[in-house]
C-alpha cells in the first residue's frame, strides 16, 4: 500500500469517521432490513417484538465494533474485556441510578417531589429495552471510537475536553435544554470520558450512563427534556434551580453537583493509577 494512502486510512480522524460509520451502517442495515421485519411478522405483540429487536441490535452493535476494529486496527480489543464485566456494569448501574435516588430523596425532605400513583412495571421491557441501545449506541461512539482514539492521539486531557464539546452539540437539539442543562451535558460527557479512561472498559460508562437515564422516568421525571412512558407517577412543584427543568431532574443543581463530584473522583483515580495518556504530538 502507497506510504501516503496509509497514513490517510490509519489516520486518527479517518478511523474515526470509518469507525462509527461502518458500524453504525451494520447496525441500522442489519435492525431495518432483517430484525424488524422478521420479528414484526414473527411476534404481533410490538412491545416484545420491540424488546426483541432492541436487545439483538445491542448484540449486532457490540459484534460490528469488535469485528471492524480488530480489523482496521489490528489489535486485540480490550475494551470489550468480560474480565470485570458484573462488577463495572452492577457498580456502574447502581452508581448512576443511586445519584439521582439521591437527589429524588433530597427533593423529597424539602416537600418538592411527591408520588402520584405506580404505574406498574411494564416499563421495564420494551421502554427500557430502548435506554438500553440508545445509552449503548452513545458509548460506543462517543468512548470506544472518538474519545479512545483521540485520547491516544491527542492525550487524555485534550480528549476529555473534545469529548465533553463533541458529546453535548447533538444533545442541544434535545427539547427543553436550559442553560443548566449545558452544563449537565458538559460534565456527562467529561465524566464518562475520565470513567473510560479509568476501567479502559466500556462497561462502567454504559452501565452509569443506563442507570442515570433509567432512574429519570423511573421517578416521573423528563429524560433529557422528553416526556414519557414512567414507573412513578410524580409530582415536582419548587424552584426549577433544584427540581430542575423540563429538561429533567438531571439538571438540577443537585444532580449537577454529584455528577461533579463523581468526576473528580474518578480523575483523582486515574491520576493516582498513572492512566492519563500524554500526547503524541
Amino acid at each position: 500500500m502507497n506510504q501516503l494512502l496509509r497514513k490517510a486510512i490509519y489516520f486518527p480522524i479517518t478511523r474515526i469517521i470509518l469507525g462509527i460509520g461502518i458500524c453504525f451502517g451494520i447496525l441500522i442495515g442489519t435492525r431495518n432490513f432483517i430484525t424488524k421485519p422478521f420479528f414484526h411478522a414473527l411476534v404481533h405483540e410490538k412491545n416484545i417484538a420491540g424488546t426483541v429487536i432492541n436487545y439483538i441490535s445491542v448484540a449486532i452493535l457490540l459484534m460490528s465494533y469488535y469485528y471492524v476494529f480488530r480489523f482496521y486496527e489490528k489489535r486485540k480489543i480490550t475494551e470489550l474485556s468480560t474480565k470485570k464485566f458484573i462488577k463495572e456494569s452492577s457498580g456502574g448501574f447502581l452508581l448512576g441510578f443511586s445519584i439521582l435516588s439521591l437527589v429524588i430523596l433530597i427533593l423529597y425532605a424539602l416537600g418538592y417531589y411527591s408520588i402520584i400513583n405506580i404505574s406498574g412495571f411494564s416499563y421495564l421491557l420494551a421502554p427500557f429495552s430502548v435506554l438500553v441501545l440508545a445509552a449503548l449506541i452513545e458509548e460506543v461512539f462517543f468512548r470506544l471510537v472518538i474519545y479512545r482514539i483521540l485520547e491516544d492521539w491527542l492525550g487524555t486531557y485534550r480528549a476529555l475536553l473534545i469529548i465533553s464539546v463533541v458529546f453535548t452539540i447533538p444533545h442541544l437539539l434535545n427539547e427543553n435544554v436550559s442553560v443548566l442543562s449545558v452544563l449537565l451535558i458538559l460534565i456527562f460527557g467529561f465524566a464518562h470520558g475520565i470513567m473510560y479512561n479509568y476501567t479502559k472498559r466500556l462497561w462502567l460508562p454504559f452501565a452509569f450512563h443506563l442507570g442515570w437515564n433509567f432512574a429519570q422516568p423511573f421517578y416521573g421525571s423528563n429524560l433529557s427534556g422528553t416526556e414519557g412512558d414512567s414507573v412513578i407517577h410524580a409530582k415536582f412543584e419548587g424552584p426549577l434551580l433544584l427540581t430542575g427543568s423540563d429538561f429533567g431532574i438531571e439538571d438540577s443543581i443537585f444532580s449537577i453537583f454529584l455528577l461533579a463530584i463523581i468526576s473528580i473522583i474518578f480523575l483523582y483515580l486515574s491520576i493516582r493509577g498513572d492512566k492519563i495518556v500524554k500526547r503524541k504530538i
